[in-house]
C-alpha cells in the first residue's frame, strides 16, 4: 500500500533484539518512547509523504539505559557506511561524540531511540535520539549551540532533553527539542520566532494549529515540545504537540487535518493511504494519536507530522486485564498492508538537514 522497501532488509536484527519477548509480555507497555504500548512508533509527514518512518526503543524490555544508548549507535554506524558512504559515517561520529562517551551516565532515563524511513529505493534515512544535559548544548554544533542559548535566554520555560541526529542520502542534520514547562500559548512563541528570523511564519503556525485541535491555541503543562535544528534555509522550528495531554481533542481532528491539507492533493493522498495502512482512517479517539508536529523554516510555511499508537500495539486493555495484545518481533508486521515486492512492511521522524561536509 505505500509502495516500500521493506525494512526487515535493514534492520531485522535490531527488530530481533527489540522485540524478543514473548507476544503476552506486558513489560513491554513500561518504555519512555511510547508508555502503555509497544515502543515502536511510526509517523507521516507531509514533507516526505511517500515514506515509512517509524522509530522504536532498542532492545527489550528491562535493558539498561547505557545498553540502548550504545546499541542504536552500533546500529547507526553499521547502517550508514554501506547505504550513505564513509564521509556520512565520519560526519556522525564527529556529531555524536559527545553522546557516545563514558562520563556522566549515571544521569540517563531510557538512554537512546532509533529511528529509521523507507521509500522505494530502499533506507531513505536514519537517525539516533540522544538524551541530553543542559551541560551538553556546548557539544552540539557551534550554530546550534549559539542558537540554543538565544532561545533559552529568550524563553527561560524551556528545557533541554534530547537531540537528535539523522543521516540520509547525502544530508544530515542535527536537532535540539526542548520541553516547555508550563501552560504554551502558541501566539506567545511570535518574540522567538522573531529572534530566529522566522517570525513571519507565526500565522501559518497558528493557522495550523487552530485548525487540527478546533480552535485551541493553548497547550496545557508537558504538553508542548519546541526542536530547533539549520538548515541550508536558515533556521527550523518544530513545535510537538503531545495529544494525550489536550483534555478536549475534536471528535473531528482527522478530518481537519484532511481539511488543512485540501490545497496539497498529493499529501493529502498519502496522507490517507498512511492512515489506511494502519487502521486508524476512521479512529475517533485521541488515544490513537501521540504527536502533532508543526514545522516552519524561513521560506516554508507551517506542515504537519502525525504520529500513531497503531491499536494492534496498544498494551493498555492487556495490563488491565493481565495479558498482552502484542509484543514479539513477528508481531511488529502482522498484515500486508505494507506489501511491496511480496514482502511485508511496518511505519517515524524526519530526517533531513545540511550536507555532511
Amino acid at each position: 500500500m505505500l509502495g516500500v522497501k521493506s525494512p526487515l532488509n535493514y534492520v531485522n536484527a535490531l527488530i530481533d533484539r527489540s522485540f524478543s519477548q514473548p507476544e503476552n509480555d506486558i513489560a513491554y507497555a513500561d518504555n519512555a518512547l511510547a508508555p502503555g504500548a509497544v515502543p515502536y512508533e511510526p509517523s507521516f509527514t507531509e514533507t516526505e509523504p511517500d515514506t515509512l518512518r517509524f522509530t522504536i526503543q532498542p532492545l527489550g524490555p528491562g535493558a539498561p539505559p547505557i545498553a540502548r544508548r550504545d546499541d542504536a549507535t552500533r546500529e547507526m554506524r553499521r547502517i550508514i557506511t554501506p547505504c550513505f558512504g564513509k564521509d556520512a559515517l565520519r560526519w556522525f561520529d564527529s556529531r555524536s561524540e559527545e553522546w557516545r562517551g563514558t562520563s556522566g551516565l549515571g544521569w540517563m532515563s531510557y538512554g537512546a531511540w532509533f529511528g529509521s524511513a523507507y521509500d522505494e529505493d530502499g533506507l531513505y534515512a536514519t537517525k539516533i535520539y540522544y538524551e541530553l544535559l543542559p551541560s551538553q548544548i556546548e557539544a552540539l554544533s557551534p550554530q546550534l549551540a549559539l542558537t540554543s542559548r538565544l532561545v533559552m535566554a529568550e524563553m527561560p520555560t524551556l528545557y533541554p532533553i534530547f537531540t537528535s541526529i539523522g543521516c540520509k542520502r547525502d544530508l544530515g542534520s542535527q536537532r535540539i527539542t526542548f520541553m516547555h514547562r508550563g501552560a504554551l500559548n502558541v501566539s506567545s512563541m511570535g518574540p522567538i520566532m522573531n529572534r530566529l528570523g522566522i517570525g513571519h511564519q507565526l500565522p501559518s503556525l497558528m493557522r495550523v494549529v487552530g485548525l487540527a485541535l478546533g480552535g485551541r491555541f493553548e497547550i496545557p503543562q508537558g504538553g508542548a515540545l519546541i526542536g530547533l535544528r539549520h538548515t541550508p534555509q536558515g533556521v527550523e522550528l518544530k513545535l510537538e504537540i503531545m495529544l494525550a495531554s489536550l483534555p478536549d481533542l475534536p471528535n473531528r481532528f482527522l478530518e481537519l487535518l484532511r481539511l488543512g491539507l485540501t490545497e496539497r492533493p498529493r499529501q493529502l493522498s498519502a496522507l490517507d493511504r498512511w492512515l489506511a495502512a494502519f487502521g486508524v482512517e476512521n479512529a475517533n479517539e485521541q488515544g490513537h494519536f501521540s504527536v502533532l508536529s508543526v514545522r516552519v523554516s524561513p521560506k516554508s510555511q507551517a506542515s504537519i507530522s502525525l504520529y500513531v499508537r497503531p491499536i494492534e500495539f496498544e498494551l493498555r486493555d492487556s495490563l488491565a486485564s493481565g495479558n498482552s495484545a502484542l509484543g514479539a518481533s513477528d508481531s511488529l508486521f502482522p498484515d500486508n498492508n505494507f506489501s511491496t515486492d511480496n514482502q511485508s512492511v511496518a511505519g517515524n521522524q524526519t530526517i533531513s538537514g545540511n550536507s555532511f561536509a
